[in-house]
């Protein structure tokens, strides 16, 4: 009887077909070292973590106010207006007439504009009396100055200072330019607000009460940013998906400022990074797959 043993077979096997076998077993070994990343491996849109400036913006909104507000009166009690000679809504030079108020005794009062700018309001009828101490005559809102009043929270109201940029939009009216003239010292107990006053700088008039927002620029910084998509937010924290030697890695990382579809990443990534594009919950870490560097329409 013949003892079939496999060092048996082995001897009886011819050399060139081991030889073969060897060699197909090193071919698919280098094979899948060269080739690590699976067919099935998903392909997914990455680009180049950059260096953005971002702006540290406070938002306000409030209501246009006068920066100044004159009230027109007669020294005088009991003098009956005679004639009007403006109304509300002109604009109006120091020293210019605006009504003519008759004495009791016979003769006339000139009641004229104490400073330039333009009425606000006007109560001014003919026959009329006038009074100095009364309802005024005419209100003048002073060289057609305006602010834009309006309440900050607390964590905000410390990082504004005096002369300090706004770009102001005014409902109805546009963009303007503004500074910050003035920050309240206190904030409101209840409400934890405060007020700024926002000087509109344009020489133009505005409508008073109307609403409007200034973005106020506080500070800049500058530093590595990726798109507001590739960010994911969870219990586990904030984290950002980067993709190297075709593999994902999960980077936690610390954001910073926002602006314009980006995100500035003050740490735990690297300028240069490929980054996801579209962070998901279905790539996970290590999962292979095959990156595709976005187009620049696509940024």
């Amino acid at each position: 009887m013949i003892d079939f043993r496999p060092r048996d077979l082995c001897r009886k096997m011819p050399a060139a077909l081991i030889a073969t076998g060897l060699l197909g077993l090193a071919a698919s070994a280098a094979f899948a070292e060269d080739d690590d990343v699976p067919p099935y491996a998903p392909a997914v849109t990455v680009l180049k973590a950059s260096k953005s400036c971002f702006s540290a913006i406070v938002e306000v909104s409030g209501i246009v106010r006068p920066r100044e507000e004159t009230a027109v009166r007669p020294e005088r009690q009991g003098l009956k207006v005679a004639e009007v000679m403006a109304d509300a809504g002109e604009n109006v030079t120091a020293g210019q007439t605006l009504a003519r108020l008759l004495l009791p005794e016979g003769g006339f009062v000139m009641v004229q504009a104490p400073v330039a700018g333009v009425i606000s309001t006007s109560s001014a009828v003919i026959g009329a009396i006038a009074s100095g101490r009364g309802e005024a005559l005419f209100s003048i809102i002073a060289r057609s100055e305006y602010d834009l009043v309006g309440l900050v929270p607390t964590e905000d109201i410390g990082k504004l200072a005096v002369n300090q940029a706004a770009n102001v939009s005014v409902i109805g009216d546009g963009d303007f330019d503004g500074k910050v003239r003035r920050v309240a010292p206190t904030v409101e107990p209840n409400s934890q607000l405060g007020q700024v006053f926002i000087a509109l700088t344009t020489p133009r008039r505005f409508l008073v009460n109307t609403s409007g927002r200034a973005l106020i620029k506080t500070g800049q910084s500058c530093g590595v940013s990726v798109p507001l998509t590739a960010v994911q937010y969870g219990s586990f924290g904030t984290v950002v998906q980067v993709v190297r030697r075709d593999r994902i890695e999960t980077h936690k990382v610390e954001v910073g400022l926002m602006s314009g579809g980006q995100i500035e990443i003050r740490d735990g990534l690297n300028e240069g990074d490929d980054v996801v594009a579209r962070a998901g919950a279905l790539l996970r870490e290590g999962d292979p797959v095959r990156p595709v560097m976005a187009s620049a329409e696509a940024k």
